[in-house]
């Protein structure tokens, strides 16, 4: 059976009074990443705590936890999250640092917009301007840097026309090598932690990834699922992917639930998965070979 490529987000914008133990500081991140590459992680995704700052400010803020983790784990696959800017590269020039700098093989390409936040207390969509804008221009920008900078593009999938997207560059022939898809569920999180849940999207459950696979059909593109303000495994959705041969993001920065885990508990359960399925999880090295980069 083929390896399953386990991708942990360690915190995202989740906060310590959501989860006592997401990490924020530097140490925290360090800790958490190591723990996870040892438990059977592949991929550690983190978010910076300064957001909104300049491409070289938010290289070294990557660094710092980056620096140490590599330091331990030379094989780590890691990469950050799309920055701030004046223009479309400006946004993901820290990623071409980080590549000259640490040798960063990870890029992220986000092929669309979408209306992002939380729900009320009613379930509802939090009344918000925000809308994550990736426009035609800003995707064929993106692409068209990952190209350039050699970089293996994770693809997030918040809603359809993001997957049909990608798939149109990926027939031209111009995705860049070592793509994963990744299919983003829009959660429903029970009880008090619904103002975790994610209204966007498909729902995390079997039937939609289905619908998410027919869109796939004959790409041959590396795919993996997640649910965004839910709990990937709870909702079945994990081992239906795993059963038709997909991969598996877990993580605080997505998870919501009736308890609070650790990231190293959620890998754990992940792994715990896997064996049930008949699916070893590969190794960071063992991963950038399935994916086809270096």
């Amino acid at each position: 059976m083929q390896p399953v490529i386990l991708e942990v987000a360690l915190n995202g914008a989740t906060a310590k009074k959501t989860n006592a133990n997401v990490p924020r500081a530097t140490a925290e991140l360090v800790a958490d990443a190591l723990a996870c590459f040892e438990l059977g992680a592949a991929i550690v995704h983190t978010h910076s705590d300064e957001p909104d700052v300049s491409p070289e400010r938010a290289a070294a803020l990557y660094a710092e936890h980056y620096r140490p983790i590599l330091a331990r784990r030379p094989d780590a696959l890691l990469y950050p999250t799309i920055g701030a800017g004046r223009d479309a590269l400006e946004r993901v020039r820290h990623f071409a640092l980080l590549r000259e700098s640490l040798g960063l093989r990870i890029g992220l390409l986000d092929p669309g917009s979408v209306n992002l936040g939380p729900a009320d207390a009613r379930g509802v969509p939090r009344a918000s301007d925000f809308v994550y804008l990736n426009s035609a221009a800003t995707v064929r920008a993106h692409v068209e840097f990952l190209a350039r900078e050699r970089l293996a593009p994770s693809i997030s999938i918040f809603e359809p026309g993001f997957l049909r997207t990608a798939l149109a560059y990926h027939r031209a022939g111009e995705l860049p090598p070592g793509a994963l898809v990744k299919l983003y569920f829009g959660g429903d999180a029970p009880g008090p932690t619904r103002a975790r849940a994610a209204p966007f999207g498909l729902p995390p459950t079997p039937r939609m990834l289905d619908v998410y696979l027919d869109l796939l059909a004959g790409s041959g593109l590396p795919w993996a699922v997640a649910a965004l303000g839910d709990d990937v495994i709870a909702t079945g959705l994990a081992r239906h992917a795993l059963e038709r041969g997909g991969h598996l993001r877990v993580g605080l920065e997505d998870h919501a639930g009736a308890h609070a885990p650790t990231n190293a508990e959620l890998v754990r359960e992940a792994a715990k998965l896997c064996a049930e399925v008949g699916r070893p999880l590969a190794s960071p090295g063992e991963a950038a070979e399935l994916l086809g980069f270096s």
